[in-house]
């Protein structure tokens, strides 16, 4: 960046936002990037009662097809048929019956496993989304990169220079590489390695973010695995290094299951994740600098 970056902070969907030029934003791209995110927020946040998504929950039908839908939810198809149908866009009412609503209760209702024939339920073809009946949609497993991509290009034809989009960790670089800290998800003092990005994205997910105790005094967390409602237990945390936001993110969450890996080799996507035991793995080239045991294991 430059020798005095401007930066810009902000919170939105849930999370809270910076962005770093070299020069401070205009107020007519701040007011630009606000609108762009509220739009989004208004179509895909299951969080807000006015929202496209929660029309959707509530009546089912059709609505016209926001310009988002075809590339989230057919990213959304290929990472659930990579999962095995551990990834699910009708994942919401797993949530929300796990405490993790609208009305953020965190009170435990039990598992909820989503609809296996979700796609069969919505279309988003034709110009059109549509369910077939009531349904809530979550696009949460990679909606926030999706939107750090949408913000980018904005800046990118209205700012020269160096940027840095961050939402909470979901961040996209253009211009100068940028060494970005892999915190510990047990530690939030540590880091597991650092991560050199230039002119891409890197996205992350923790199973300690977002967690809450069960009505058994077990922890709960917003990674659940879509066939049983449960959360994962296995993976910790998961890192992706993409050209862009929302494939980073969709690979970030297709790491906590299986067929992670064969599809962020199909992307060409580097990774790095950590298990629950405290043993990290990653992708074949990856550049990450990892500060590992010799009992860890690349993949």
């Amino acid at each position: 960046m430059g020798t005095v970056p401007a930066s810009w902070r902000f919170d939105a969907i849930g999370t809270t936002w910076e962005i770093v030029t070299e020069r401070p934003l205009s107020a007519a791209v701040r007011e630009e990037v606000t609108a762009l995110v509220d739009a989004f927020d208004h179509t895909w946040s299951r969080f807000r009662p006015d929202s496209d998504v929660s029309a959707l929950a509530r009546a089912g039908g059709s609505i016209p097809a926001p310009s988002d839908a075809p590339p989230m939810l057919d990213a959304l198809a290929a990472v659930s048929d990579a999962t095995d149908g551990a990834v699910n866009p009708f994942v919401g009412a797993s949530l929300d019956a796990l405490g993790y609503g609208a009305d953020y209760s965190f009170h435990d209702a039990g598992p909820v496993a989503a609809p296996v024939d979700w796609r069969e339920r919505l279309v988003w073809r034709g110009g059109r989304l549509a369910l077939t009946e009531p349904a809530t949609i979550d696009v949460g497993a990679l909606g926030k990169g999706r939107l750090v991509d949408l913000v980018l290009e904005i800046l990118s034809r209205r700012e020269s220079g160096d940027l840095i989009v961050d939402a909470g960790g979901d961040l996209a670089v253009r211009g100068r590489p940028q060494r970005i800290g892999l915190e510990h998800p047990f530690d939030p003092r540590r880091a597991i390695g650092v991560w050199e990005v230039t002119d891409a994205a890197l996205c992350a997910s923790a199973i300690n973010r977002r967690a809450w105790p069960s009505a058994t005094g077990t922890t709960l967390h917003h990674v659940l695995d879509a066939r049983t409602g449960e959360p994962v237990r296995t993976i910790a945390a998961t890192w992706a290094v993409a050209s862009d936001a929302m494939t980073a993110d969709a690979i970030a969450t297709a790491l906590f299951f299986d067929g992670g890996p064969s599809l962020a080799h199909e992307w060409a996507v580097e990774w790095v994740r950590m298990t629950t035991d405290g043993r990290v793995e990653w992708s074949p080239r990856c550049r990450a600098d990892l500060f590992v045991r010799t009992d860890s294991v690349g993949r």
